[in-house]
């Protein structure tokens, strides 16, 4: 069966990296470079079917090696192109923490809101996000990009135009699966056609 033929709007899959031990750990992974786990690995490699009946016009990747590990099992590897945009936030004196942990220095904190000291501020994260969209909406066709969890969730609030505190609203799981789209019914407004979708082997 012959893949679909593209959409002449861009539509862009949005690829959360598969699991490492700090993701399930729950501590906050920005520049550390961390590999997959074995179950990381076994999550990016049951995304292989699912994206590889797409037909990807281009797929970018963060230059994390979990996020470029996560390309490579689900099949895009060979089609890829590093981009700085999508690497996850950089969480400054926060590298490492579980939220329990920043929340004892900084009752409340939250990263869409308030950033990381000697990190990203939302603000620059918001920059990142709509430079790396403009881009993308210059483009037809399908994309791929395998991210992160923050930086993911950032993408999509900014793909519907929400303010990045609204984030939050938008969490990611391993090796998830989210569809950025259009909805060419009601003059091409941006939409969210799916979220969070996992393709876990059953």
């Amino acid at each position: 069966m012959s893949a679909p033929p593209a959409p002449s709007l861009p539509r862009v899959h949005l690829i959360r990296h598969g699991e490492t031990e700090w993701s399930l750990s729950g501590r906050h992974t920005g520049r550390t470079d961390i590999a997959l786990t074995a179950q990381g690995e076994q999550q990016a490699r049951a995304l292989a079917p699912v994206l590889g009946a797409i037909g990807f016009d281009h797929v970018f990747v963060s230059p994390r090696q979990r996020a470029r590990q996560t390309c490579e099992l689900a099949g895009l590897g060979a089609k890829a192109q590093v981009a700085a945009e999508l690497a996850e936030w950089d969480y400054g004196d926060y590298e490492g923490l579980r939220s329990e942990e920043i929340r004892q220095r900084h009752a409340g904190w939250n990263i869409f809101r308030d950033g990381c000291p000697n990190g990203e501020t939302p603000a620059q994260v918001m920059a990142r996000v709509d430079g790396l969209l403009a881009r993308l909406r210059a483009l037809s066709g399908n994309i791929a990009l395998f991210t992160h969890g923050h930086l993911g969730a950032s993408i999509g609030a900014r793909w519907i135009g929400l303010p990045l505190v609204e984030a939050g609203h938008l969490s990611l799981a391993t090796a998830s699966l989210g569809i950025l789209a259009h909805d060419t019914r009601h003059d091409n407004v941006p939409v969210l056609a799916l979220w969070n979708a996992t393709a876990f082997p059953p």
